[in-house]
């Protein structure tokens, strides 16, 4: 990534600093998706019933949702470092305490207030990131984040497989807890603070309640948001049935469902980077628009597979479809969301944060309720989840001039006037 110097801040964003950041996206994902192989095992363990150890994965979302929606206007107020190393401190303390929990409702609220900390990290990396680049620079930087964060969420299941080999679920949660405290070392060495003093925002909730109203008033904003949303609900509905349809209806075992994860993380490497590549070059609410088929083609395959008998490769293909349209349209709804917004970048980026987990918090526990066996909740969520996206898509971002955006065409917003993507 080539270094760019934003005129609202002294800080270089060359590779050490542009790789940082992309690693603070990664710990919030890991978390909810690293023991994902051992879900099974952990509810036969705990005696909990499927329904109720997927709010394991539930309460990390709402966590990691309701964690940016904190952490945003606080890193607008008093900058992007403090808030990141007080967010990942509180991550490994609390990965120990999941690793300990004795019943299935400590490790719920252990989960949550780990979500709460891994939140921290995804908020920071978009702000600063929005502190240092601008315009095509910026949708790069944004493309890269989709990829290293959904590769995360997607990877995470491949290396808890790995690891289950020789650790229980347990063992698993003392690894996030041994991963955080690597990361706590680099943000503290290598973290500059991105956002220079005249360019915070002033404290209270009177100011943080005109940014959001602001914010909620421009329709492309909520737009990009809700859209956002709706599509991640779809992917975390997968990332939470997939391992017991894989496991439980086709039989694989923690290292073949593992390994059928891998050729999604594959898919969401190569998709999400096209995707920000023509972002730049093409069009915007174009790229959005590919993603959504994308991700309704897989949506779709679940939901047959839902109905009627079908191979497993069907199945897999499904899968890594869904997974790659989320990756696809992931840059430009983040660059739709944030791209007018410099001054309040950490306020923008926490609320399409919250969004996309507070959604898949909803949607996780839904492919649950017909118990281990069945792949049609599964089929209908996801189906759902993406044409409400796309419904969103066309009732707020229909604009004949995001119809041809280009990335090389935003330009920065002046304080508090939101900019078109023209």
């Amino acid at each position: 990534m080539t270094a760019s110097l934003s005129p609202e801040t002294h800080v270089r964003a060359g590779r050490p600093l542009a790789t940082l950041l992309l690693v603070l996206t990664v710990f919030g994902p890991i978390s909810m998706d690293l023991y994902l192989p051992a879900l099974p095992a952990l509810t036969t363990e705990l005696g909990a019933a499927t329904s109720t150890a997927q709010l394991t994965v539930t309460a990390c979302l709402v966590g990691l949702a309701a964690g940016q929606l904190i952490a945003g206007p606080l890193s607008d107020r008093f900058g992007r470092r403090g808030p990141a190393l007080i967010g990942v401190a509180a991550y490994v303390l609390v990965s120990a305490l999941c690793a300990a929990s004795p019943t299935v409702e400590l490790l719920i609220a252990a989960r949550l207030v780990q979500g709460l900390a891994g939140g921290v990290g995804i908020v920071i990396a978009q702000a600063a990131g929005r502190d240092v680049y601008e315009g095509g620079r910026l949708i790069r930087f944004y493309g890269r984040l989709t990829v290293v964060g959904g590769l995360a969420a997607v990877i995470g299941p491949l290396i808890g497989g790995a690891l289950t080999v020789i650790l229980d679920w347990r063992g698993l949660f003392l690894v996030l807890a041994a991963i955080g405290a690597v990361i706590l070392v680099w943000v503290a060495l290598g973290l500059p603070e991105t956002l220079a003093h005249g360019n915070r925002t002033a404290a209270g909730f009177g100011v943080i309640g005109r940014d959001l109203r602001m914010l909620l008033s421009d329709r492309r904003f909520v737009g990009a948001v809700v859209a956002q949303g709706f599509v991640y609900a779809a992917l975390f509905a997968y990332l939470s049935g997939a391992t017991y349809v894989l496991q439980g209806v086709y039989g694989l075992s923690p290292q073949a469902y593992a390994l059928a994860f891998g050729l999604n993380s594959a898919g969401f490497m190569v998709f999400g980077y096209l995707a920000g590549r023509f972002s730049e070059t093409w069009s915007v609410l174009g790229t959005l628009i590919v993603g959504l088929v994308i991700a309704g083609l897989g949506a779709v395959g679940l939901l047959v597979a839902g109905l009627t008998s079908v191979p497993l490769a069907v199945v897999i293909v499904a899968l890594f479809l869904l997974a790659a349209g989320t990756a696809v349209t992931s840059p430009p709804s983040t660059t739709l969301a944030l791209a007018g917004y410099p001054r309040i970048a950490g306020t923008a980026s926490s609320l399409l944060g919250a969004a996309r987990f507070a959604f898949g918090g909803i949607a996780a526990p839904l492919v649950g309720v017909a118990g281990a066996l069945s792949i049609l909740p599964l089929g209908l969520v996801t189906t759902v989840a993406v044409a409400a996206a796309a419904a969103t898509a066309a009732l707020l971002l229909r604009r004949p001039a995001l119809a041809t955006a280009t990335a090389g065409s935003i330009h920065p917003a002046t304080e508090g006037t939101p900019t078109c993507v023209e």
